[in-house]
């Protein structure tokens, strides 16, 4: 094994108490705290590195010190090529790579290479480099940190007994390690969106950026530059006035805070409930709200004494945002076709859109909150619609052709007053064609007929015509038509329809007596 290397200040000291003050190798050695060897050691370095003066020393930075005293371990001369310790950390993930071999490896390519000690020595050097943690400073407000924990509670069923695993959320806030945590059924969308809600009404403010792990909820593409942040998360953060940061994959120190906070929570709220049964999700988030209530009001020793409550109330609280005026409501996006009724079918329902969406090709968005639907086309909202949870149709008349409004609008009440409008007996015969078919509507269209030759014909002329076909016994529109065609709304009125005609008497008659 290399010796191991001295800190610049004791190299510094022992070189200083040699060179300025003349002091003994033993002195110096018990002064600095090492070995005599050790200062005879360094002595010999830096006489070999051209040093021997103090104030030579003195004038080198610790960066060039180093360079000069260690020169030839740190590869900086001497000529021996460096290893190519990237490369070799990798390899020595294979199964069944060592060291020894690579470095017998490296020596088959560089026979003048460093041996195997100084061959170990460097590389785990270059893996504490490497592995430099870098310390977060957290701001009051800023980040929230968001994860669920490994270790969980459960319910057990009244019925049956069966204890079932539920999942515990968990929340905390950077500069004050205030925490919040909730059990909740599942990690799905609609429990992460809700957990989030009441985690914000918890703190009573929303921070600026929440960190995440890259869980299915949080994000939809994973990835360490440019992660797809879930659309209905997104929304719940625009909601929020702040922003979601998701941590990298595999790395957990992105979000050492809540780490440790997970931690914490399994530690003395799950350990804590191991004796204790729940039967229902409401009881078991009451006793878990108790026992988050003594971990933040719990004294931590790092901190004199002070409380995750304490800081909280100190720093972050006055840091964080308000809250808006309502909460955030879960919604789904679905993707859906207008189809020829320009009318889209969303969960056994169908909602209109404007009827020109028709003719566009393109698919819209369609946003489902609990008693909202809101269809999007190209990114703008084109319609509104209260929710209806069963099968059948809502439509709104603005988004209806004109014709079709127009057909809308009639009702027989409608169709009288137009009747009117002509004369008494045109309002005569479409209230008996209304009152004659099983269905108004299927006399919709005679009565609009028969109202339409008002425009062809002097209105005097189709009051007679009417009356002839009331007299007639007639109900449709072909009926008045033919009678204004061919003149006969100027002939003598027809008798009654209904009055009696007299009997006949006839010998060939047999009468009602015949068939008894």
């Amino acid at each position: 094994m290399a010796t191991e290397r001295l800190p610049m200040r004791s190299i510094r000291e022992i070189l200083r108490q040699k060179w300025e003050l003349g002091r003994s190798n033993r002195v110096v050695a018990r002064s600095v705290g090492v070995s005599v060897g050790a200062v005879g050691g360094m002595l010999h370095r830096a006489r070999a590195a051209g040093l021997t003066t103090w104030a030579a020393v003195a004038a080198l930075s610790d960066d060039a010190l180093e360079a000069a005293i260690y020169r030839r371990a740190t590869g900086a001369t001497g000529g021996r090529p460096h290893p190519d310790f990237a490369t070799i950390h990798t390899e020595r993930r294979k199964p069944g790579v060592t060291l020894q071999l690579l470095h017998l490896e490296y020596l088959e390519r560089h026979p003048d290479g460093y041996r195997y000690t100084q061959f170990c020595d460097l590389y785990r050097r270059w893996l504490k480099r490497r592995g430099l943690t870098m310390r977060h400073v957290h701001r009051a407000g800023e980040k929230a940190f968001v994860d669920y924990a490994g270790k969980t509670p459960g319910l057990t069923d009244p019925v049956t007994g069966e204890w079932r695993p539920v999942e515990l959320f968990v929340m905390v806030l950077g500069a004050s390690s205030y925490t919040y945590a909730e059990a909740t059924r599942t990690q799905q969308l609609p429990d992460w969106i809700a957990s989030h809600t009441r985690a914000f009404a918890f703190f009573g403010g929303v921070p600026t950026a929440v960190v995440p792990d890259q869980l299915k909820s949080a994000v939809t593409t994973a990835c360490r530059y440019e992660p797809g942040v879930q659309r209905l998360y997104a929304e719940l953060a625009t909601h929020y006035g702040t922003t979601i940061l998701p941590a990298r994959p595999a790395k957990p120190r992105d979000k050492a805070k809540v780490e440790v906070a997970v931690q914490v929570a399994e530690r003395w709220i799950v350990a804590r409930l191991r004796h204790e049964v729940f039967f229902t999700l409401a009881a078991l988030n009451a006793r878990i709200a108790e026992l988050l209530t003594e971990l933040n009001a719990k004294p931590m020793r790092h901190y004199g004494g002070a409380s995750r409550r304490d800081l909280f109330e100190r720093l972050d609280r006055p840091a964080l945002r308000p809250l808006p005026a309502t909460g955030f409501e879960y919604a789904e996006w679905k993707r859906a076709r207008v189809n020829v009724d320009y009318h889209v079918a969303v969960d056994h329902h169908a909602y209109s859109v404007p009827h020109t969406l028709r003719q566009d090709e393109t698919a819209v968005e369609v946003r489902l909150a609990a008693r909202t639907v809101e269809i999007f086309h190209r990114g703008q909202r084109v319609a509104v619609h209260q929710r209806h949870y069963g099968p059948g149709f809502t439509t709104i008349a603005a988004h209806m052709p004109k014709a079709h409004q127009r057909h809308r609008d009639w009702s027989p009440s409608r169709f009288l007053r137009w009747a009117t409008t002509i004369g008494p007996q045109t309002a005569a015969l479409v209230a008996a064609i209304l009152a004659d078919r099983p269905h108004p509507e299927q006399g919709y269209r005679s009565c609009l007929g028969i109202l339409r030759l008002a425009k062809r014909y002097d209105p005097a002329r189709l009051e007679a015509a009417c009356a002839r076909a009331l007299a007639a016994g007639a109900r449709s529109y072909r009926h008045v038509d033919a009678i204004l065609k061919r003149g006969l709304d100027r002939t003598p009125p027809l008798p009654a329809a209904d009055t009696p005609s007299t009997p006949v008497a006839h010998e060939n008659l047999r009468g009602p007596d015949y068939y008894h």
